[in-house]
This record gives structure tokens, C-alpha cells and sequence, in this order.
């Protein structure tokens, strides 16, 4: 899909809210690597345990289905309900070395920080060049991230000043709204900027996050599909599908 097909105009639109990883940085990558690490070694564990066969944490599947563009503890629980795992609940403050839903979701953040801060961020030049033409037209942007480490990764990538509203994990968990599928931290976005969801783009690359803006009834719900996942994100509510957002820049 080009942008011959397709374009955000201030006639049509007022705002456009991003998600992040995936999006906006390529740190869905280090994201399901540091999942897959934190519950590779807790499986191993488990399987121990049990005398059960250690079955690993799959990137393909698990990530995409149970966690991809969850909170941090949805995301643990619901991958822990596909394998019929119970651990208590535990709190935020649970330390990394703990085995509770928040002690797993506290650990895999370690180790993302830990590789943001080791490696860097360098975003998708593509998603960059169309957020500058976006406020170049007076089009309101906004990112939308169940990451806790929003901030972080938008300033290390140096585009943090390029967003007028952030809504991610902290703020989510602060006012209490539910997470992706649910489409309530989209919709605080769109009110923190001032316009109706009819008004706004949703642009998301993860199933869970595509179902968010479906159900939001926004105005238009943009998938990015780098990984072959045509398909899947249209049949889960995207109106649009594009490889890279740099096909909705003008020439």
C-alpha cells in the first residue's frame, strides 16, 4: 500500500498515535529476545522442578500471541496461563530475583534497560521522515506504548521531542487503564490531545495493539507489517497494511 493510496492530511485527521517498538524503533527486537531469555531460564527451571521436558519460549509464536504489545505483567501472565503455570501475583516492587508475575515482568525489564543502555537505539528512518512531515502539516502526534521505558527509548533515539503526549506502561498503570486489546490508553492519548478517535490514526505493528484501535473506533488503524504479517493484522482490524511507514511520505 503507497501513498498514492493513502495519505494523513490535516482535512481528515487531527492527531496520530504511534506505538513504539516495532513502530517507531526497531526495539521489538530486543524486547522478545529479553522475553525469551527471562522465561527460558525460568522455564529450564521449572522443568526441573517438575521433571517435566523443557519447552522454550518461542519468539514466533508465544511472543506474537501471549505478550507483543501487552504490559509488562499482562504480558507474563498471559503467557504463563498458555502453560498452565500459576505463580502469586506479587507486587511491583518485587525484586527481579523473585518467581512471581511481577518479580518475571521486573526481571525481563532489567534486562531490557540493560541492552537499551549497552547498545543504544537508532529508530526507523522511514517512521522518523513521516512524523516530521506530520507536524510539519500541524498534525498532532503521540506515542502509545505499553513500554515502561518509553522516555528511555525515545530519548536515546534522540525523537523524543518530535511527540506531543506520551501514554505508556507507567502512566497506564498510574490511572489505572486496562492494556492493549483494550483500547483505553489510545483513547487517553486522543483526549490529551484534544480530538474525537474519529479524528485520529492508530499506527501499531502488534495484533493485540491493531485489536486496541479496531475497538476504539478510530479513524483510521495503520499495521506495520515488517515480518510477513499482512494478513493477520488486516483480519485483527487494521485498515492498511505498509512495510515500512515510509511509503506514506510524500516524495
Amino acid at each position: 500500500m503507497s501513498q498514492h493510496y493513502i495519505r494523513i492530511t490535516p482535512d481528515r485527521f487531527d492527531a496520530v498515535l504511534f506505538d513504539l517498538d516495532g513502530v517507531l524503533t526497531p526495539t521489538a527486537k530486543i524486547h522478545s529476545l529479553c522475553w525469551k531469555v527471562m522465561f527460558d531460564a525460568f522455564l529450564s527451571q521449572q522443568a526441573a522442578a517438575t521433571q517435566q521436558p523443557f519447552q522454550p519460549f518461542d519468539i514466533e509464536h508465544d511472543y506474537k500471541q501471549y505478550v507483543d504489545g501487552k504490559t509488562r505483567y499482562d504480558g507474563v501472565r498471559s503467557f504463563l496461563e498458555s502453560r498452565n503455570i500459576s505463580l502469586p501475583e506479587g507486587t511491583p516492587t518485587d525484586p527481579a530475583t523473585v518467581d512471581t508475575v511481577c518479580g518475571l515482568g521486573n526481571r525481563k525489564d532489567e534486562l531490557v534497560q540493560e541492552t537499551i543502555n549497552r547498545c543504544g537505539v537508532e529508530p526507523y528512518a522511514g517512521s522518523v521522515a513521516l512524523v516530521r512531515q506530520l507536524r510539519k502539516l500541524s498534525i498532532h502526534t503521540a506515542v502509545v506504548s505499553s513500554s515502561a521505558n518509553c522516555e528511555q527509548v525515545l530519548r536515546a533515539a534522540g525523537i523524543l521531542e518530535l511527540f506531543d503526549v506520551l501514554v505508556d506502561g507507567s502512566i497506564a498503570s498510574e490511572l489505572k487503564l486496562p492494556g492493549k486489546p483494550e483500547p483505553a490508553t489510545f483513547l487517553k492519548a486522543a483526549e490529551m490531545l484534544s480530538t474525537k478517535p474519529d479524528r485520529a490514526v492508530v499506527v501499531e505493528d502488534a495484533i493485540a495493539s491493531v485489536q486496541a484501535g479496531r475497538a476504539g473506533r478510530f479513524g483510521l488503524v495503520i499495521g506495520v507489517d515488517r515480518e510477513g504479517n499482512d494478513s493477520i493484522l488486516r483480519s485483527h482490524g487494521a485498515d492498511v497494511v505498509v512495510a515500512d511507514l515510509a511509503e506514506l511520505v510524500d516524495d
